[in-house]
C-alpha cells in the first residue's frame, strides 16, 4: 500500500456508505461484543465501534472517501522506503 487510511471512528455514525460503496469490499463496518469480543455486524446507539480495513484487497481508489457524508476516511500517500531514507540523508 502506497497511502495509509485514517479513519475517525469518533465522527463515523455507522451509515455503511462507505462499506456499500466499496468496489473490492475492503472494509466491514460491526460492533464489538465486550462479553466475548465477537464481531456483530450493527451498529450500537447510531455509532459503529469498529470499521476494519483489509489492507490485501484495498486498492486506494478513494469511492470509500467520496462515499462517506461526514468526511470520517481520508487517503494520505505514504512514502516509498527508499525516498524516506533519501529525504533523511541516509
Amino acid at each position: 500500500m502506497a497511502f495509509a487510511m485514517h479513519i475517525n471512528m469518533e465522527r463515523c455514525t455507522g451509515c455503511n456508505n462507505c462499506v456499500v460503496a466499496c468496489p473490492v469490499n475492503a472494509l466491514e463496518l460491526c460492533t464489538v461484543d465486550p462479553a466475548t469480543t465477537d464481531k456483530i455486524y450493527t451498529v450500537t446507539d447510531g455509532k459503529a465501534i469498529s470499521l476494519d480495513l483489509m489492507n490485501e484487497l484495498c486498492a486506494g481508489c478513494g469511492v470509500c472517501v467520496e462515499a462517506c457524508p461526514y468526511g470520517v476516511i481520508k487517503l494520505v500517500a505514504s512514502q516509498a522506503p527508499a525516498a524516506k531514507a533519501a529525504e533523511e540523508g541516509h
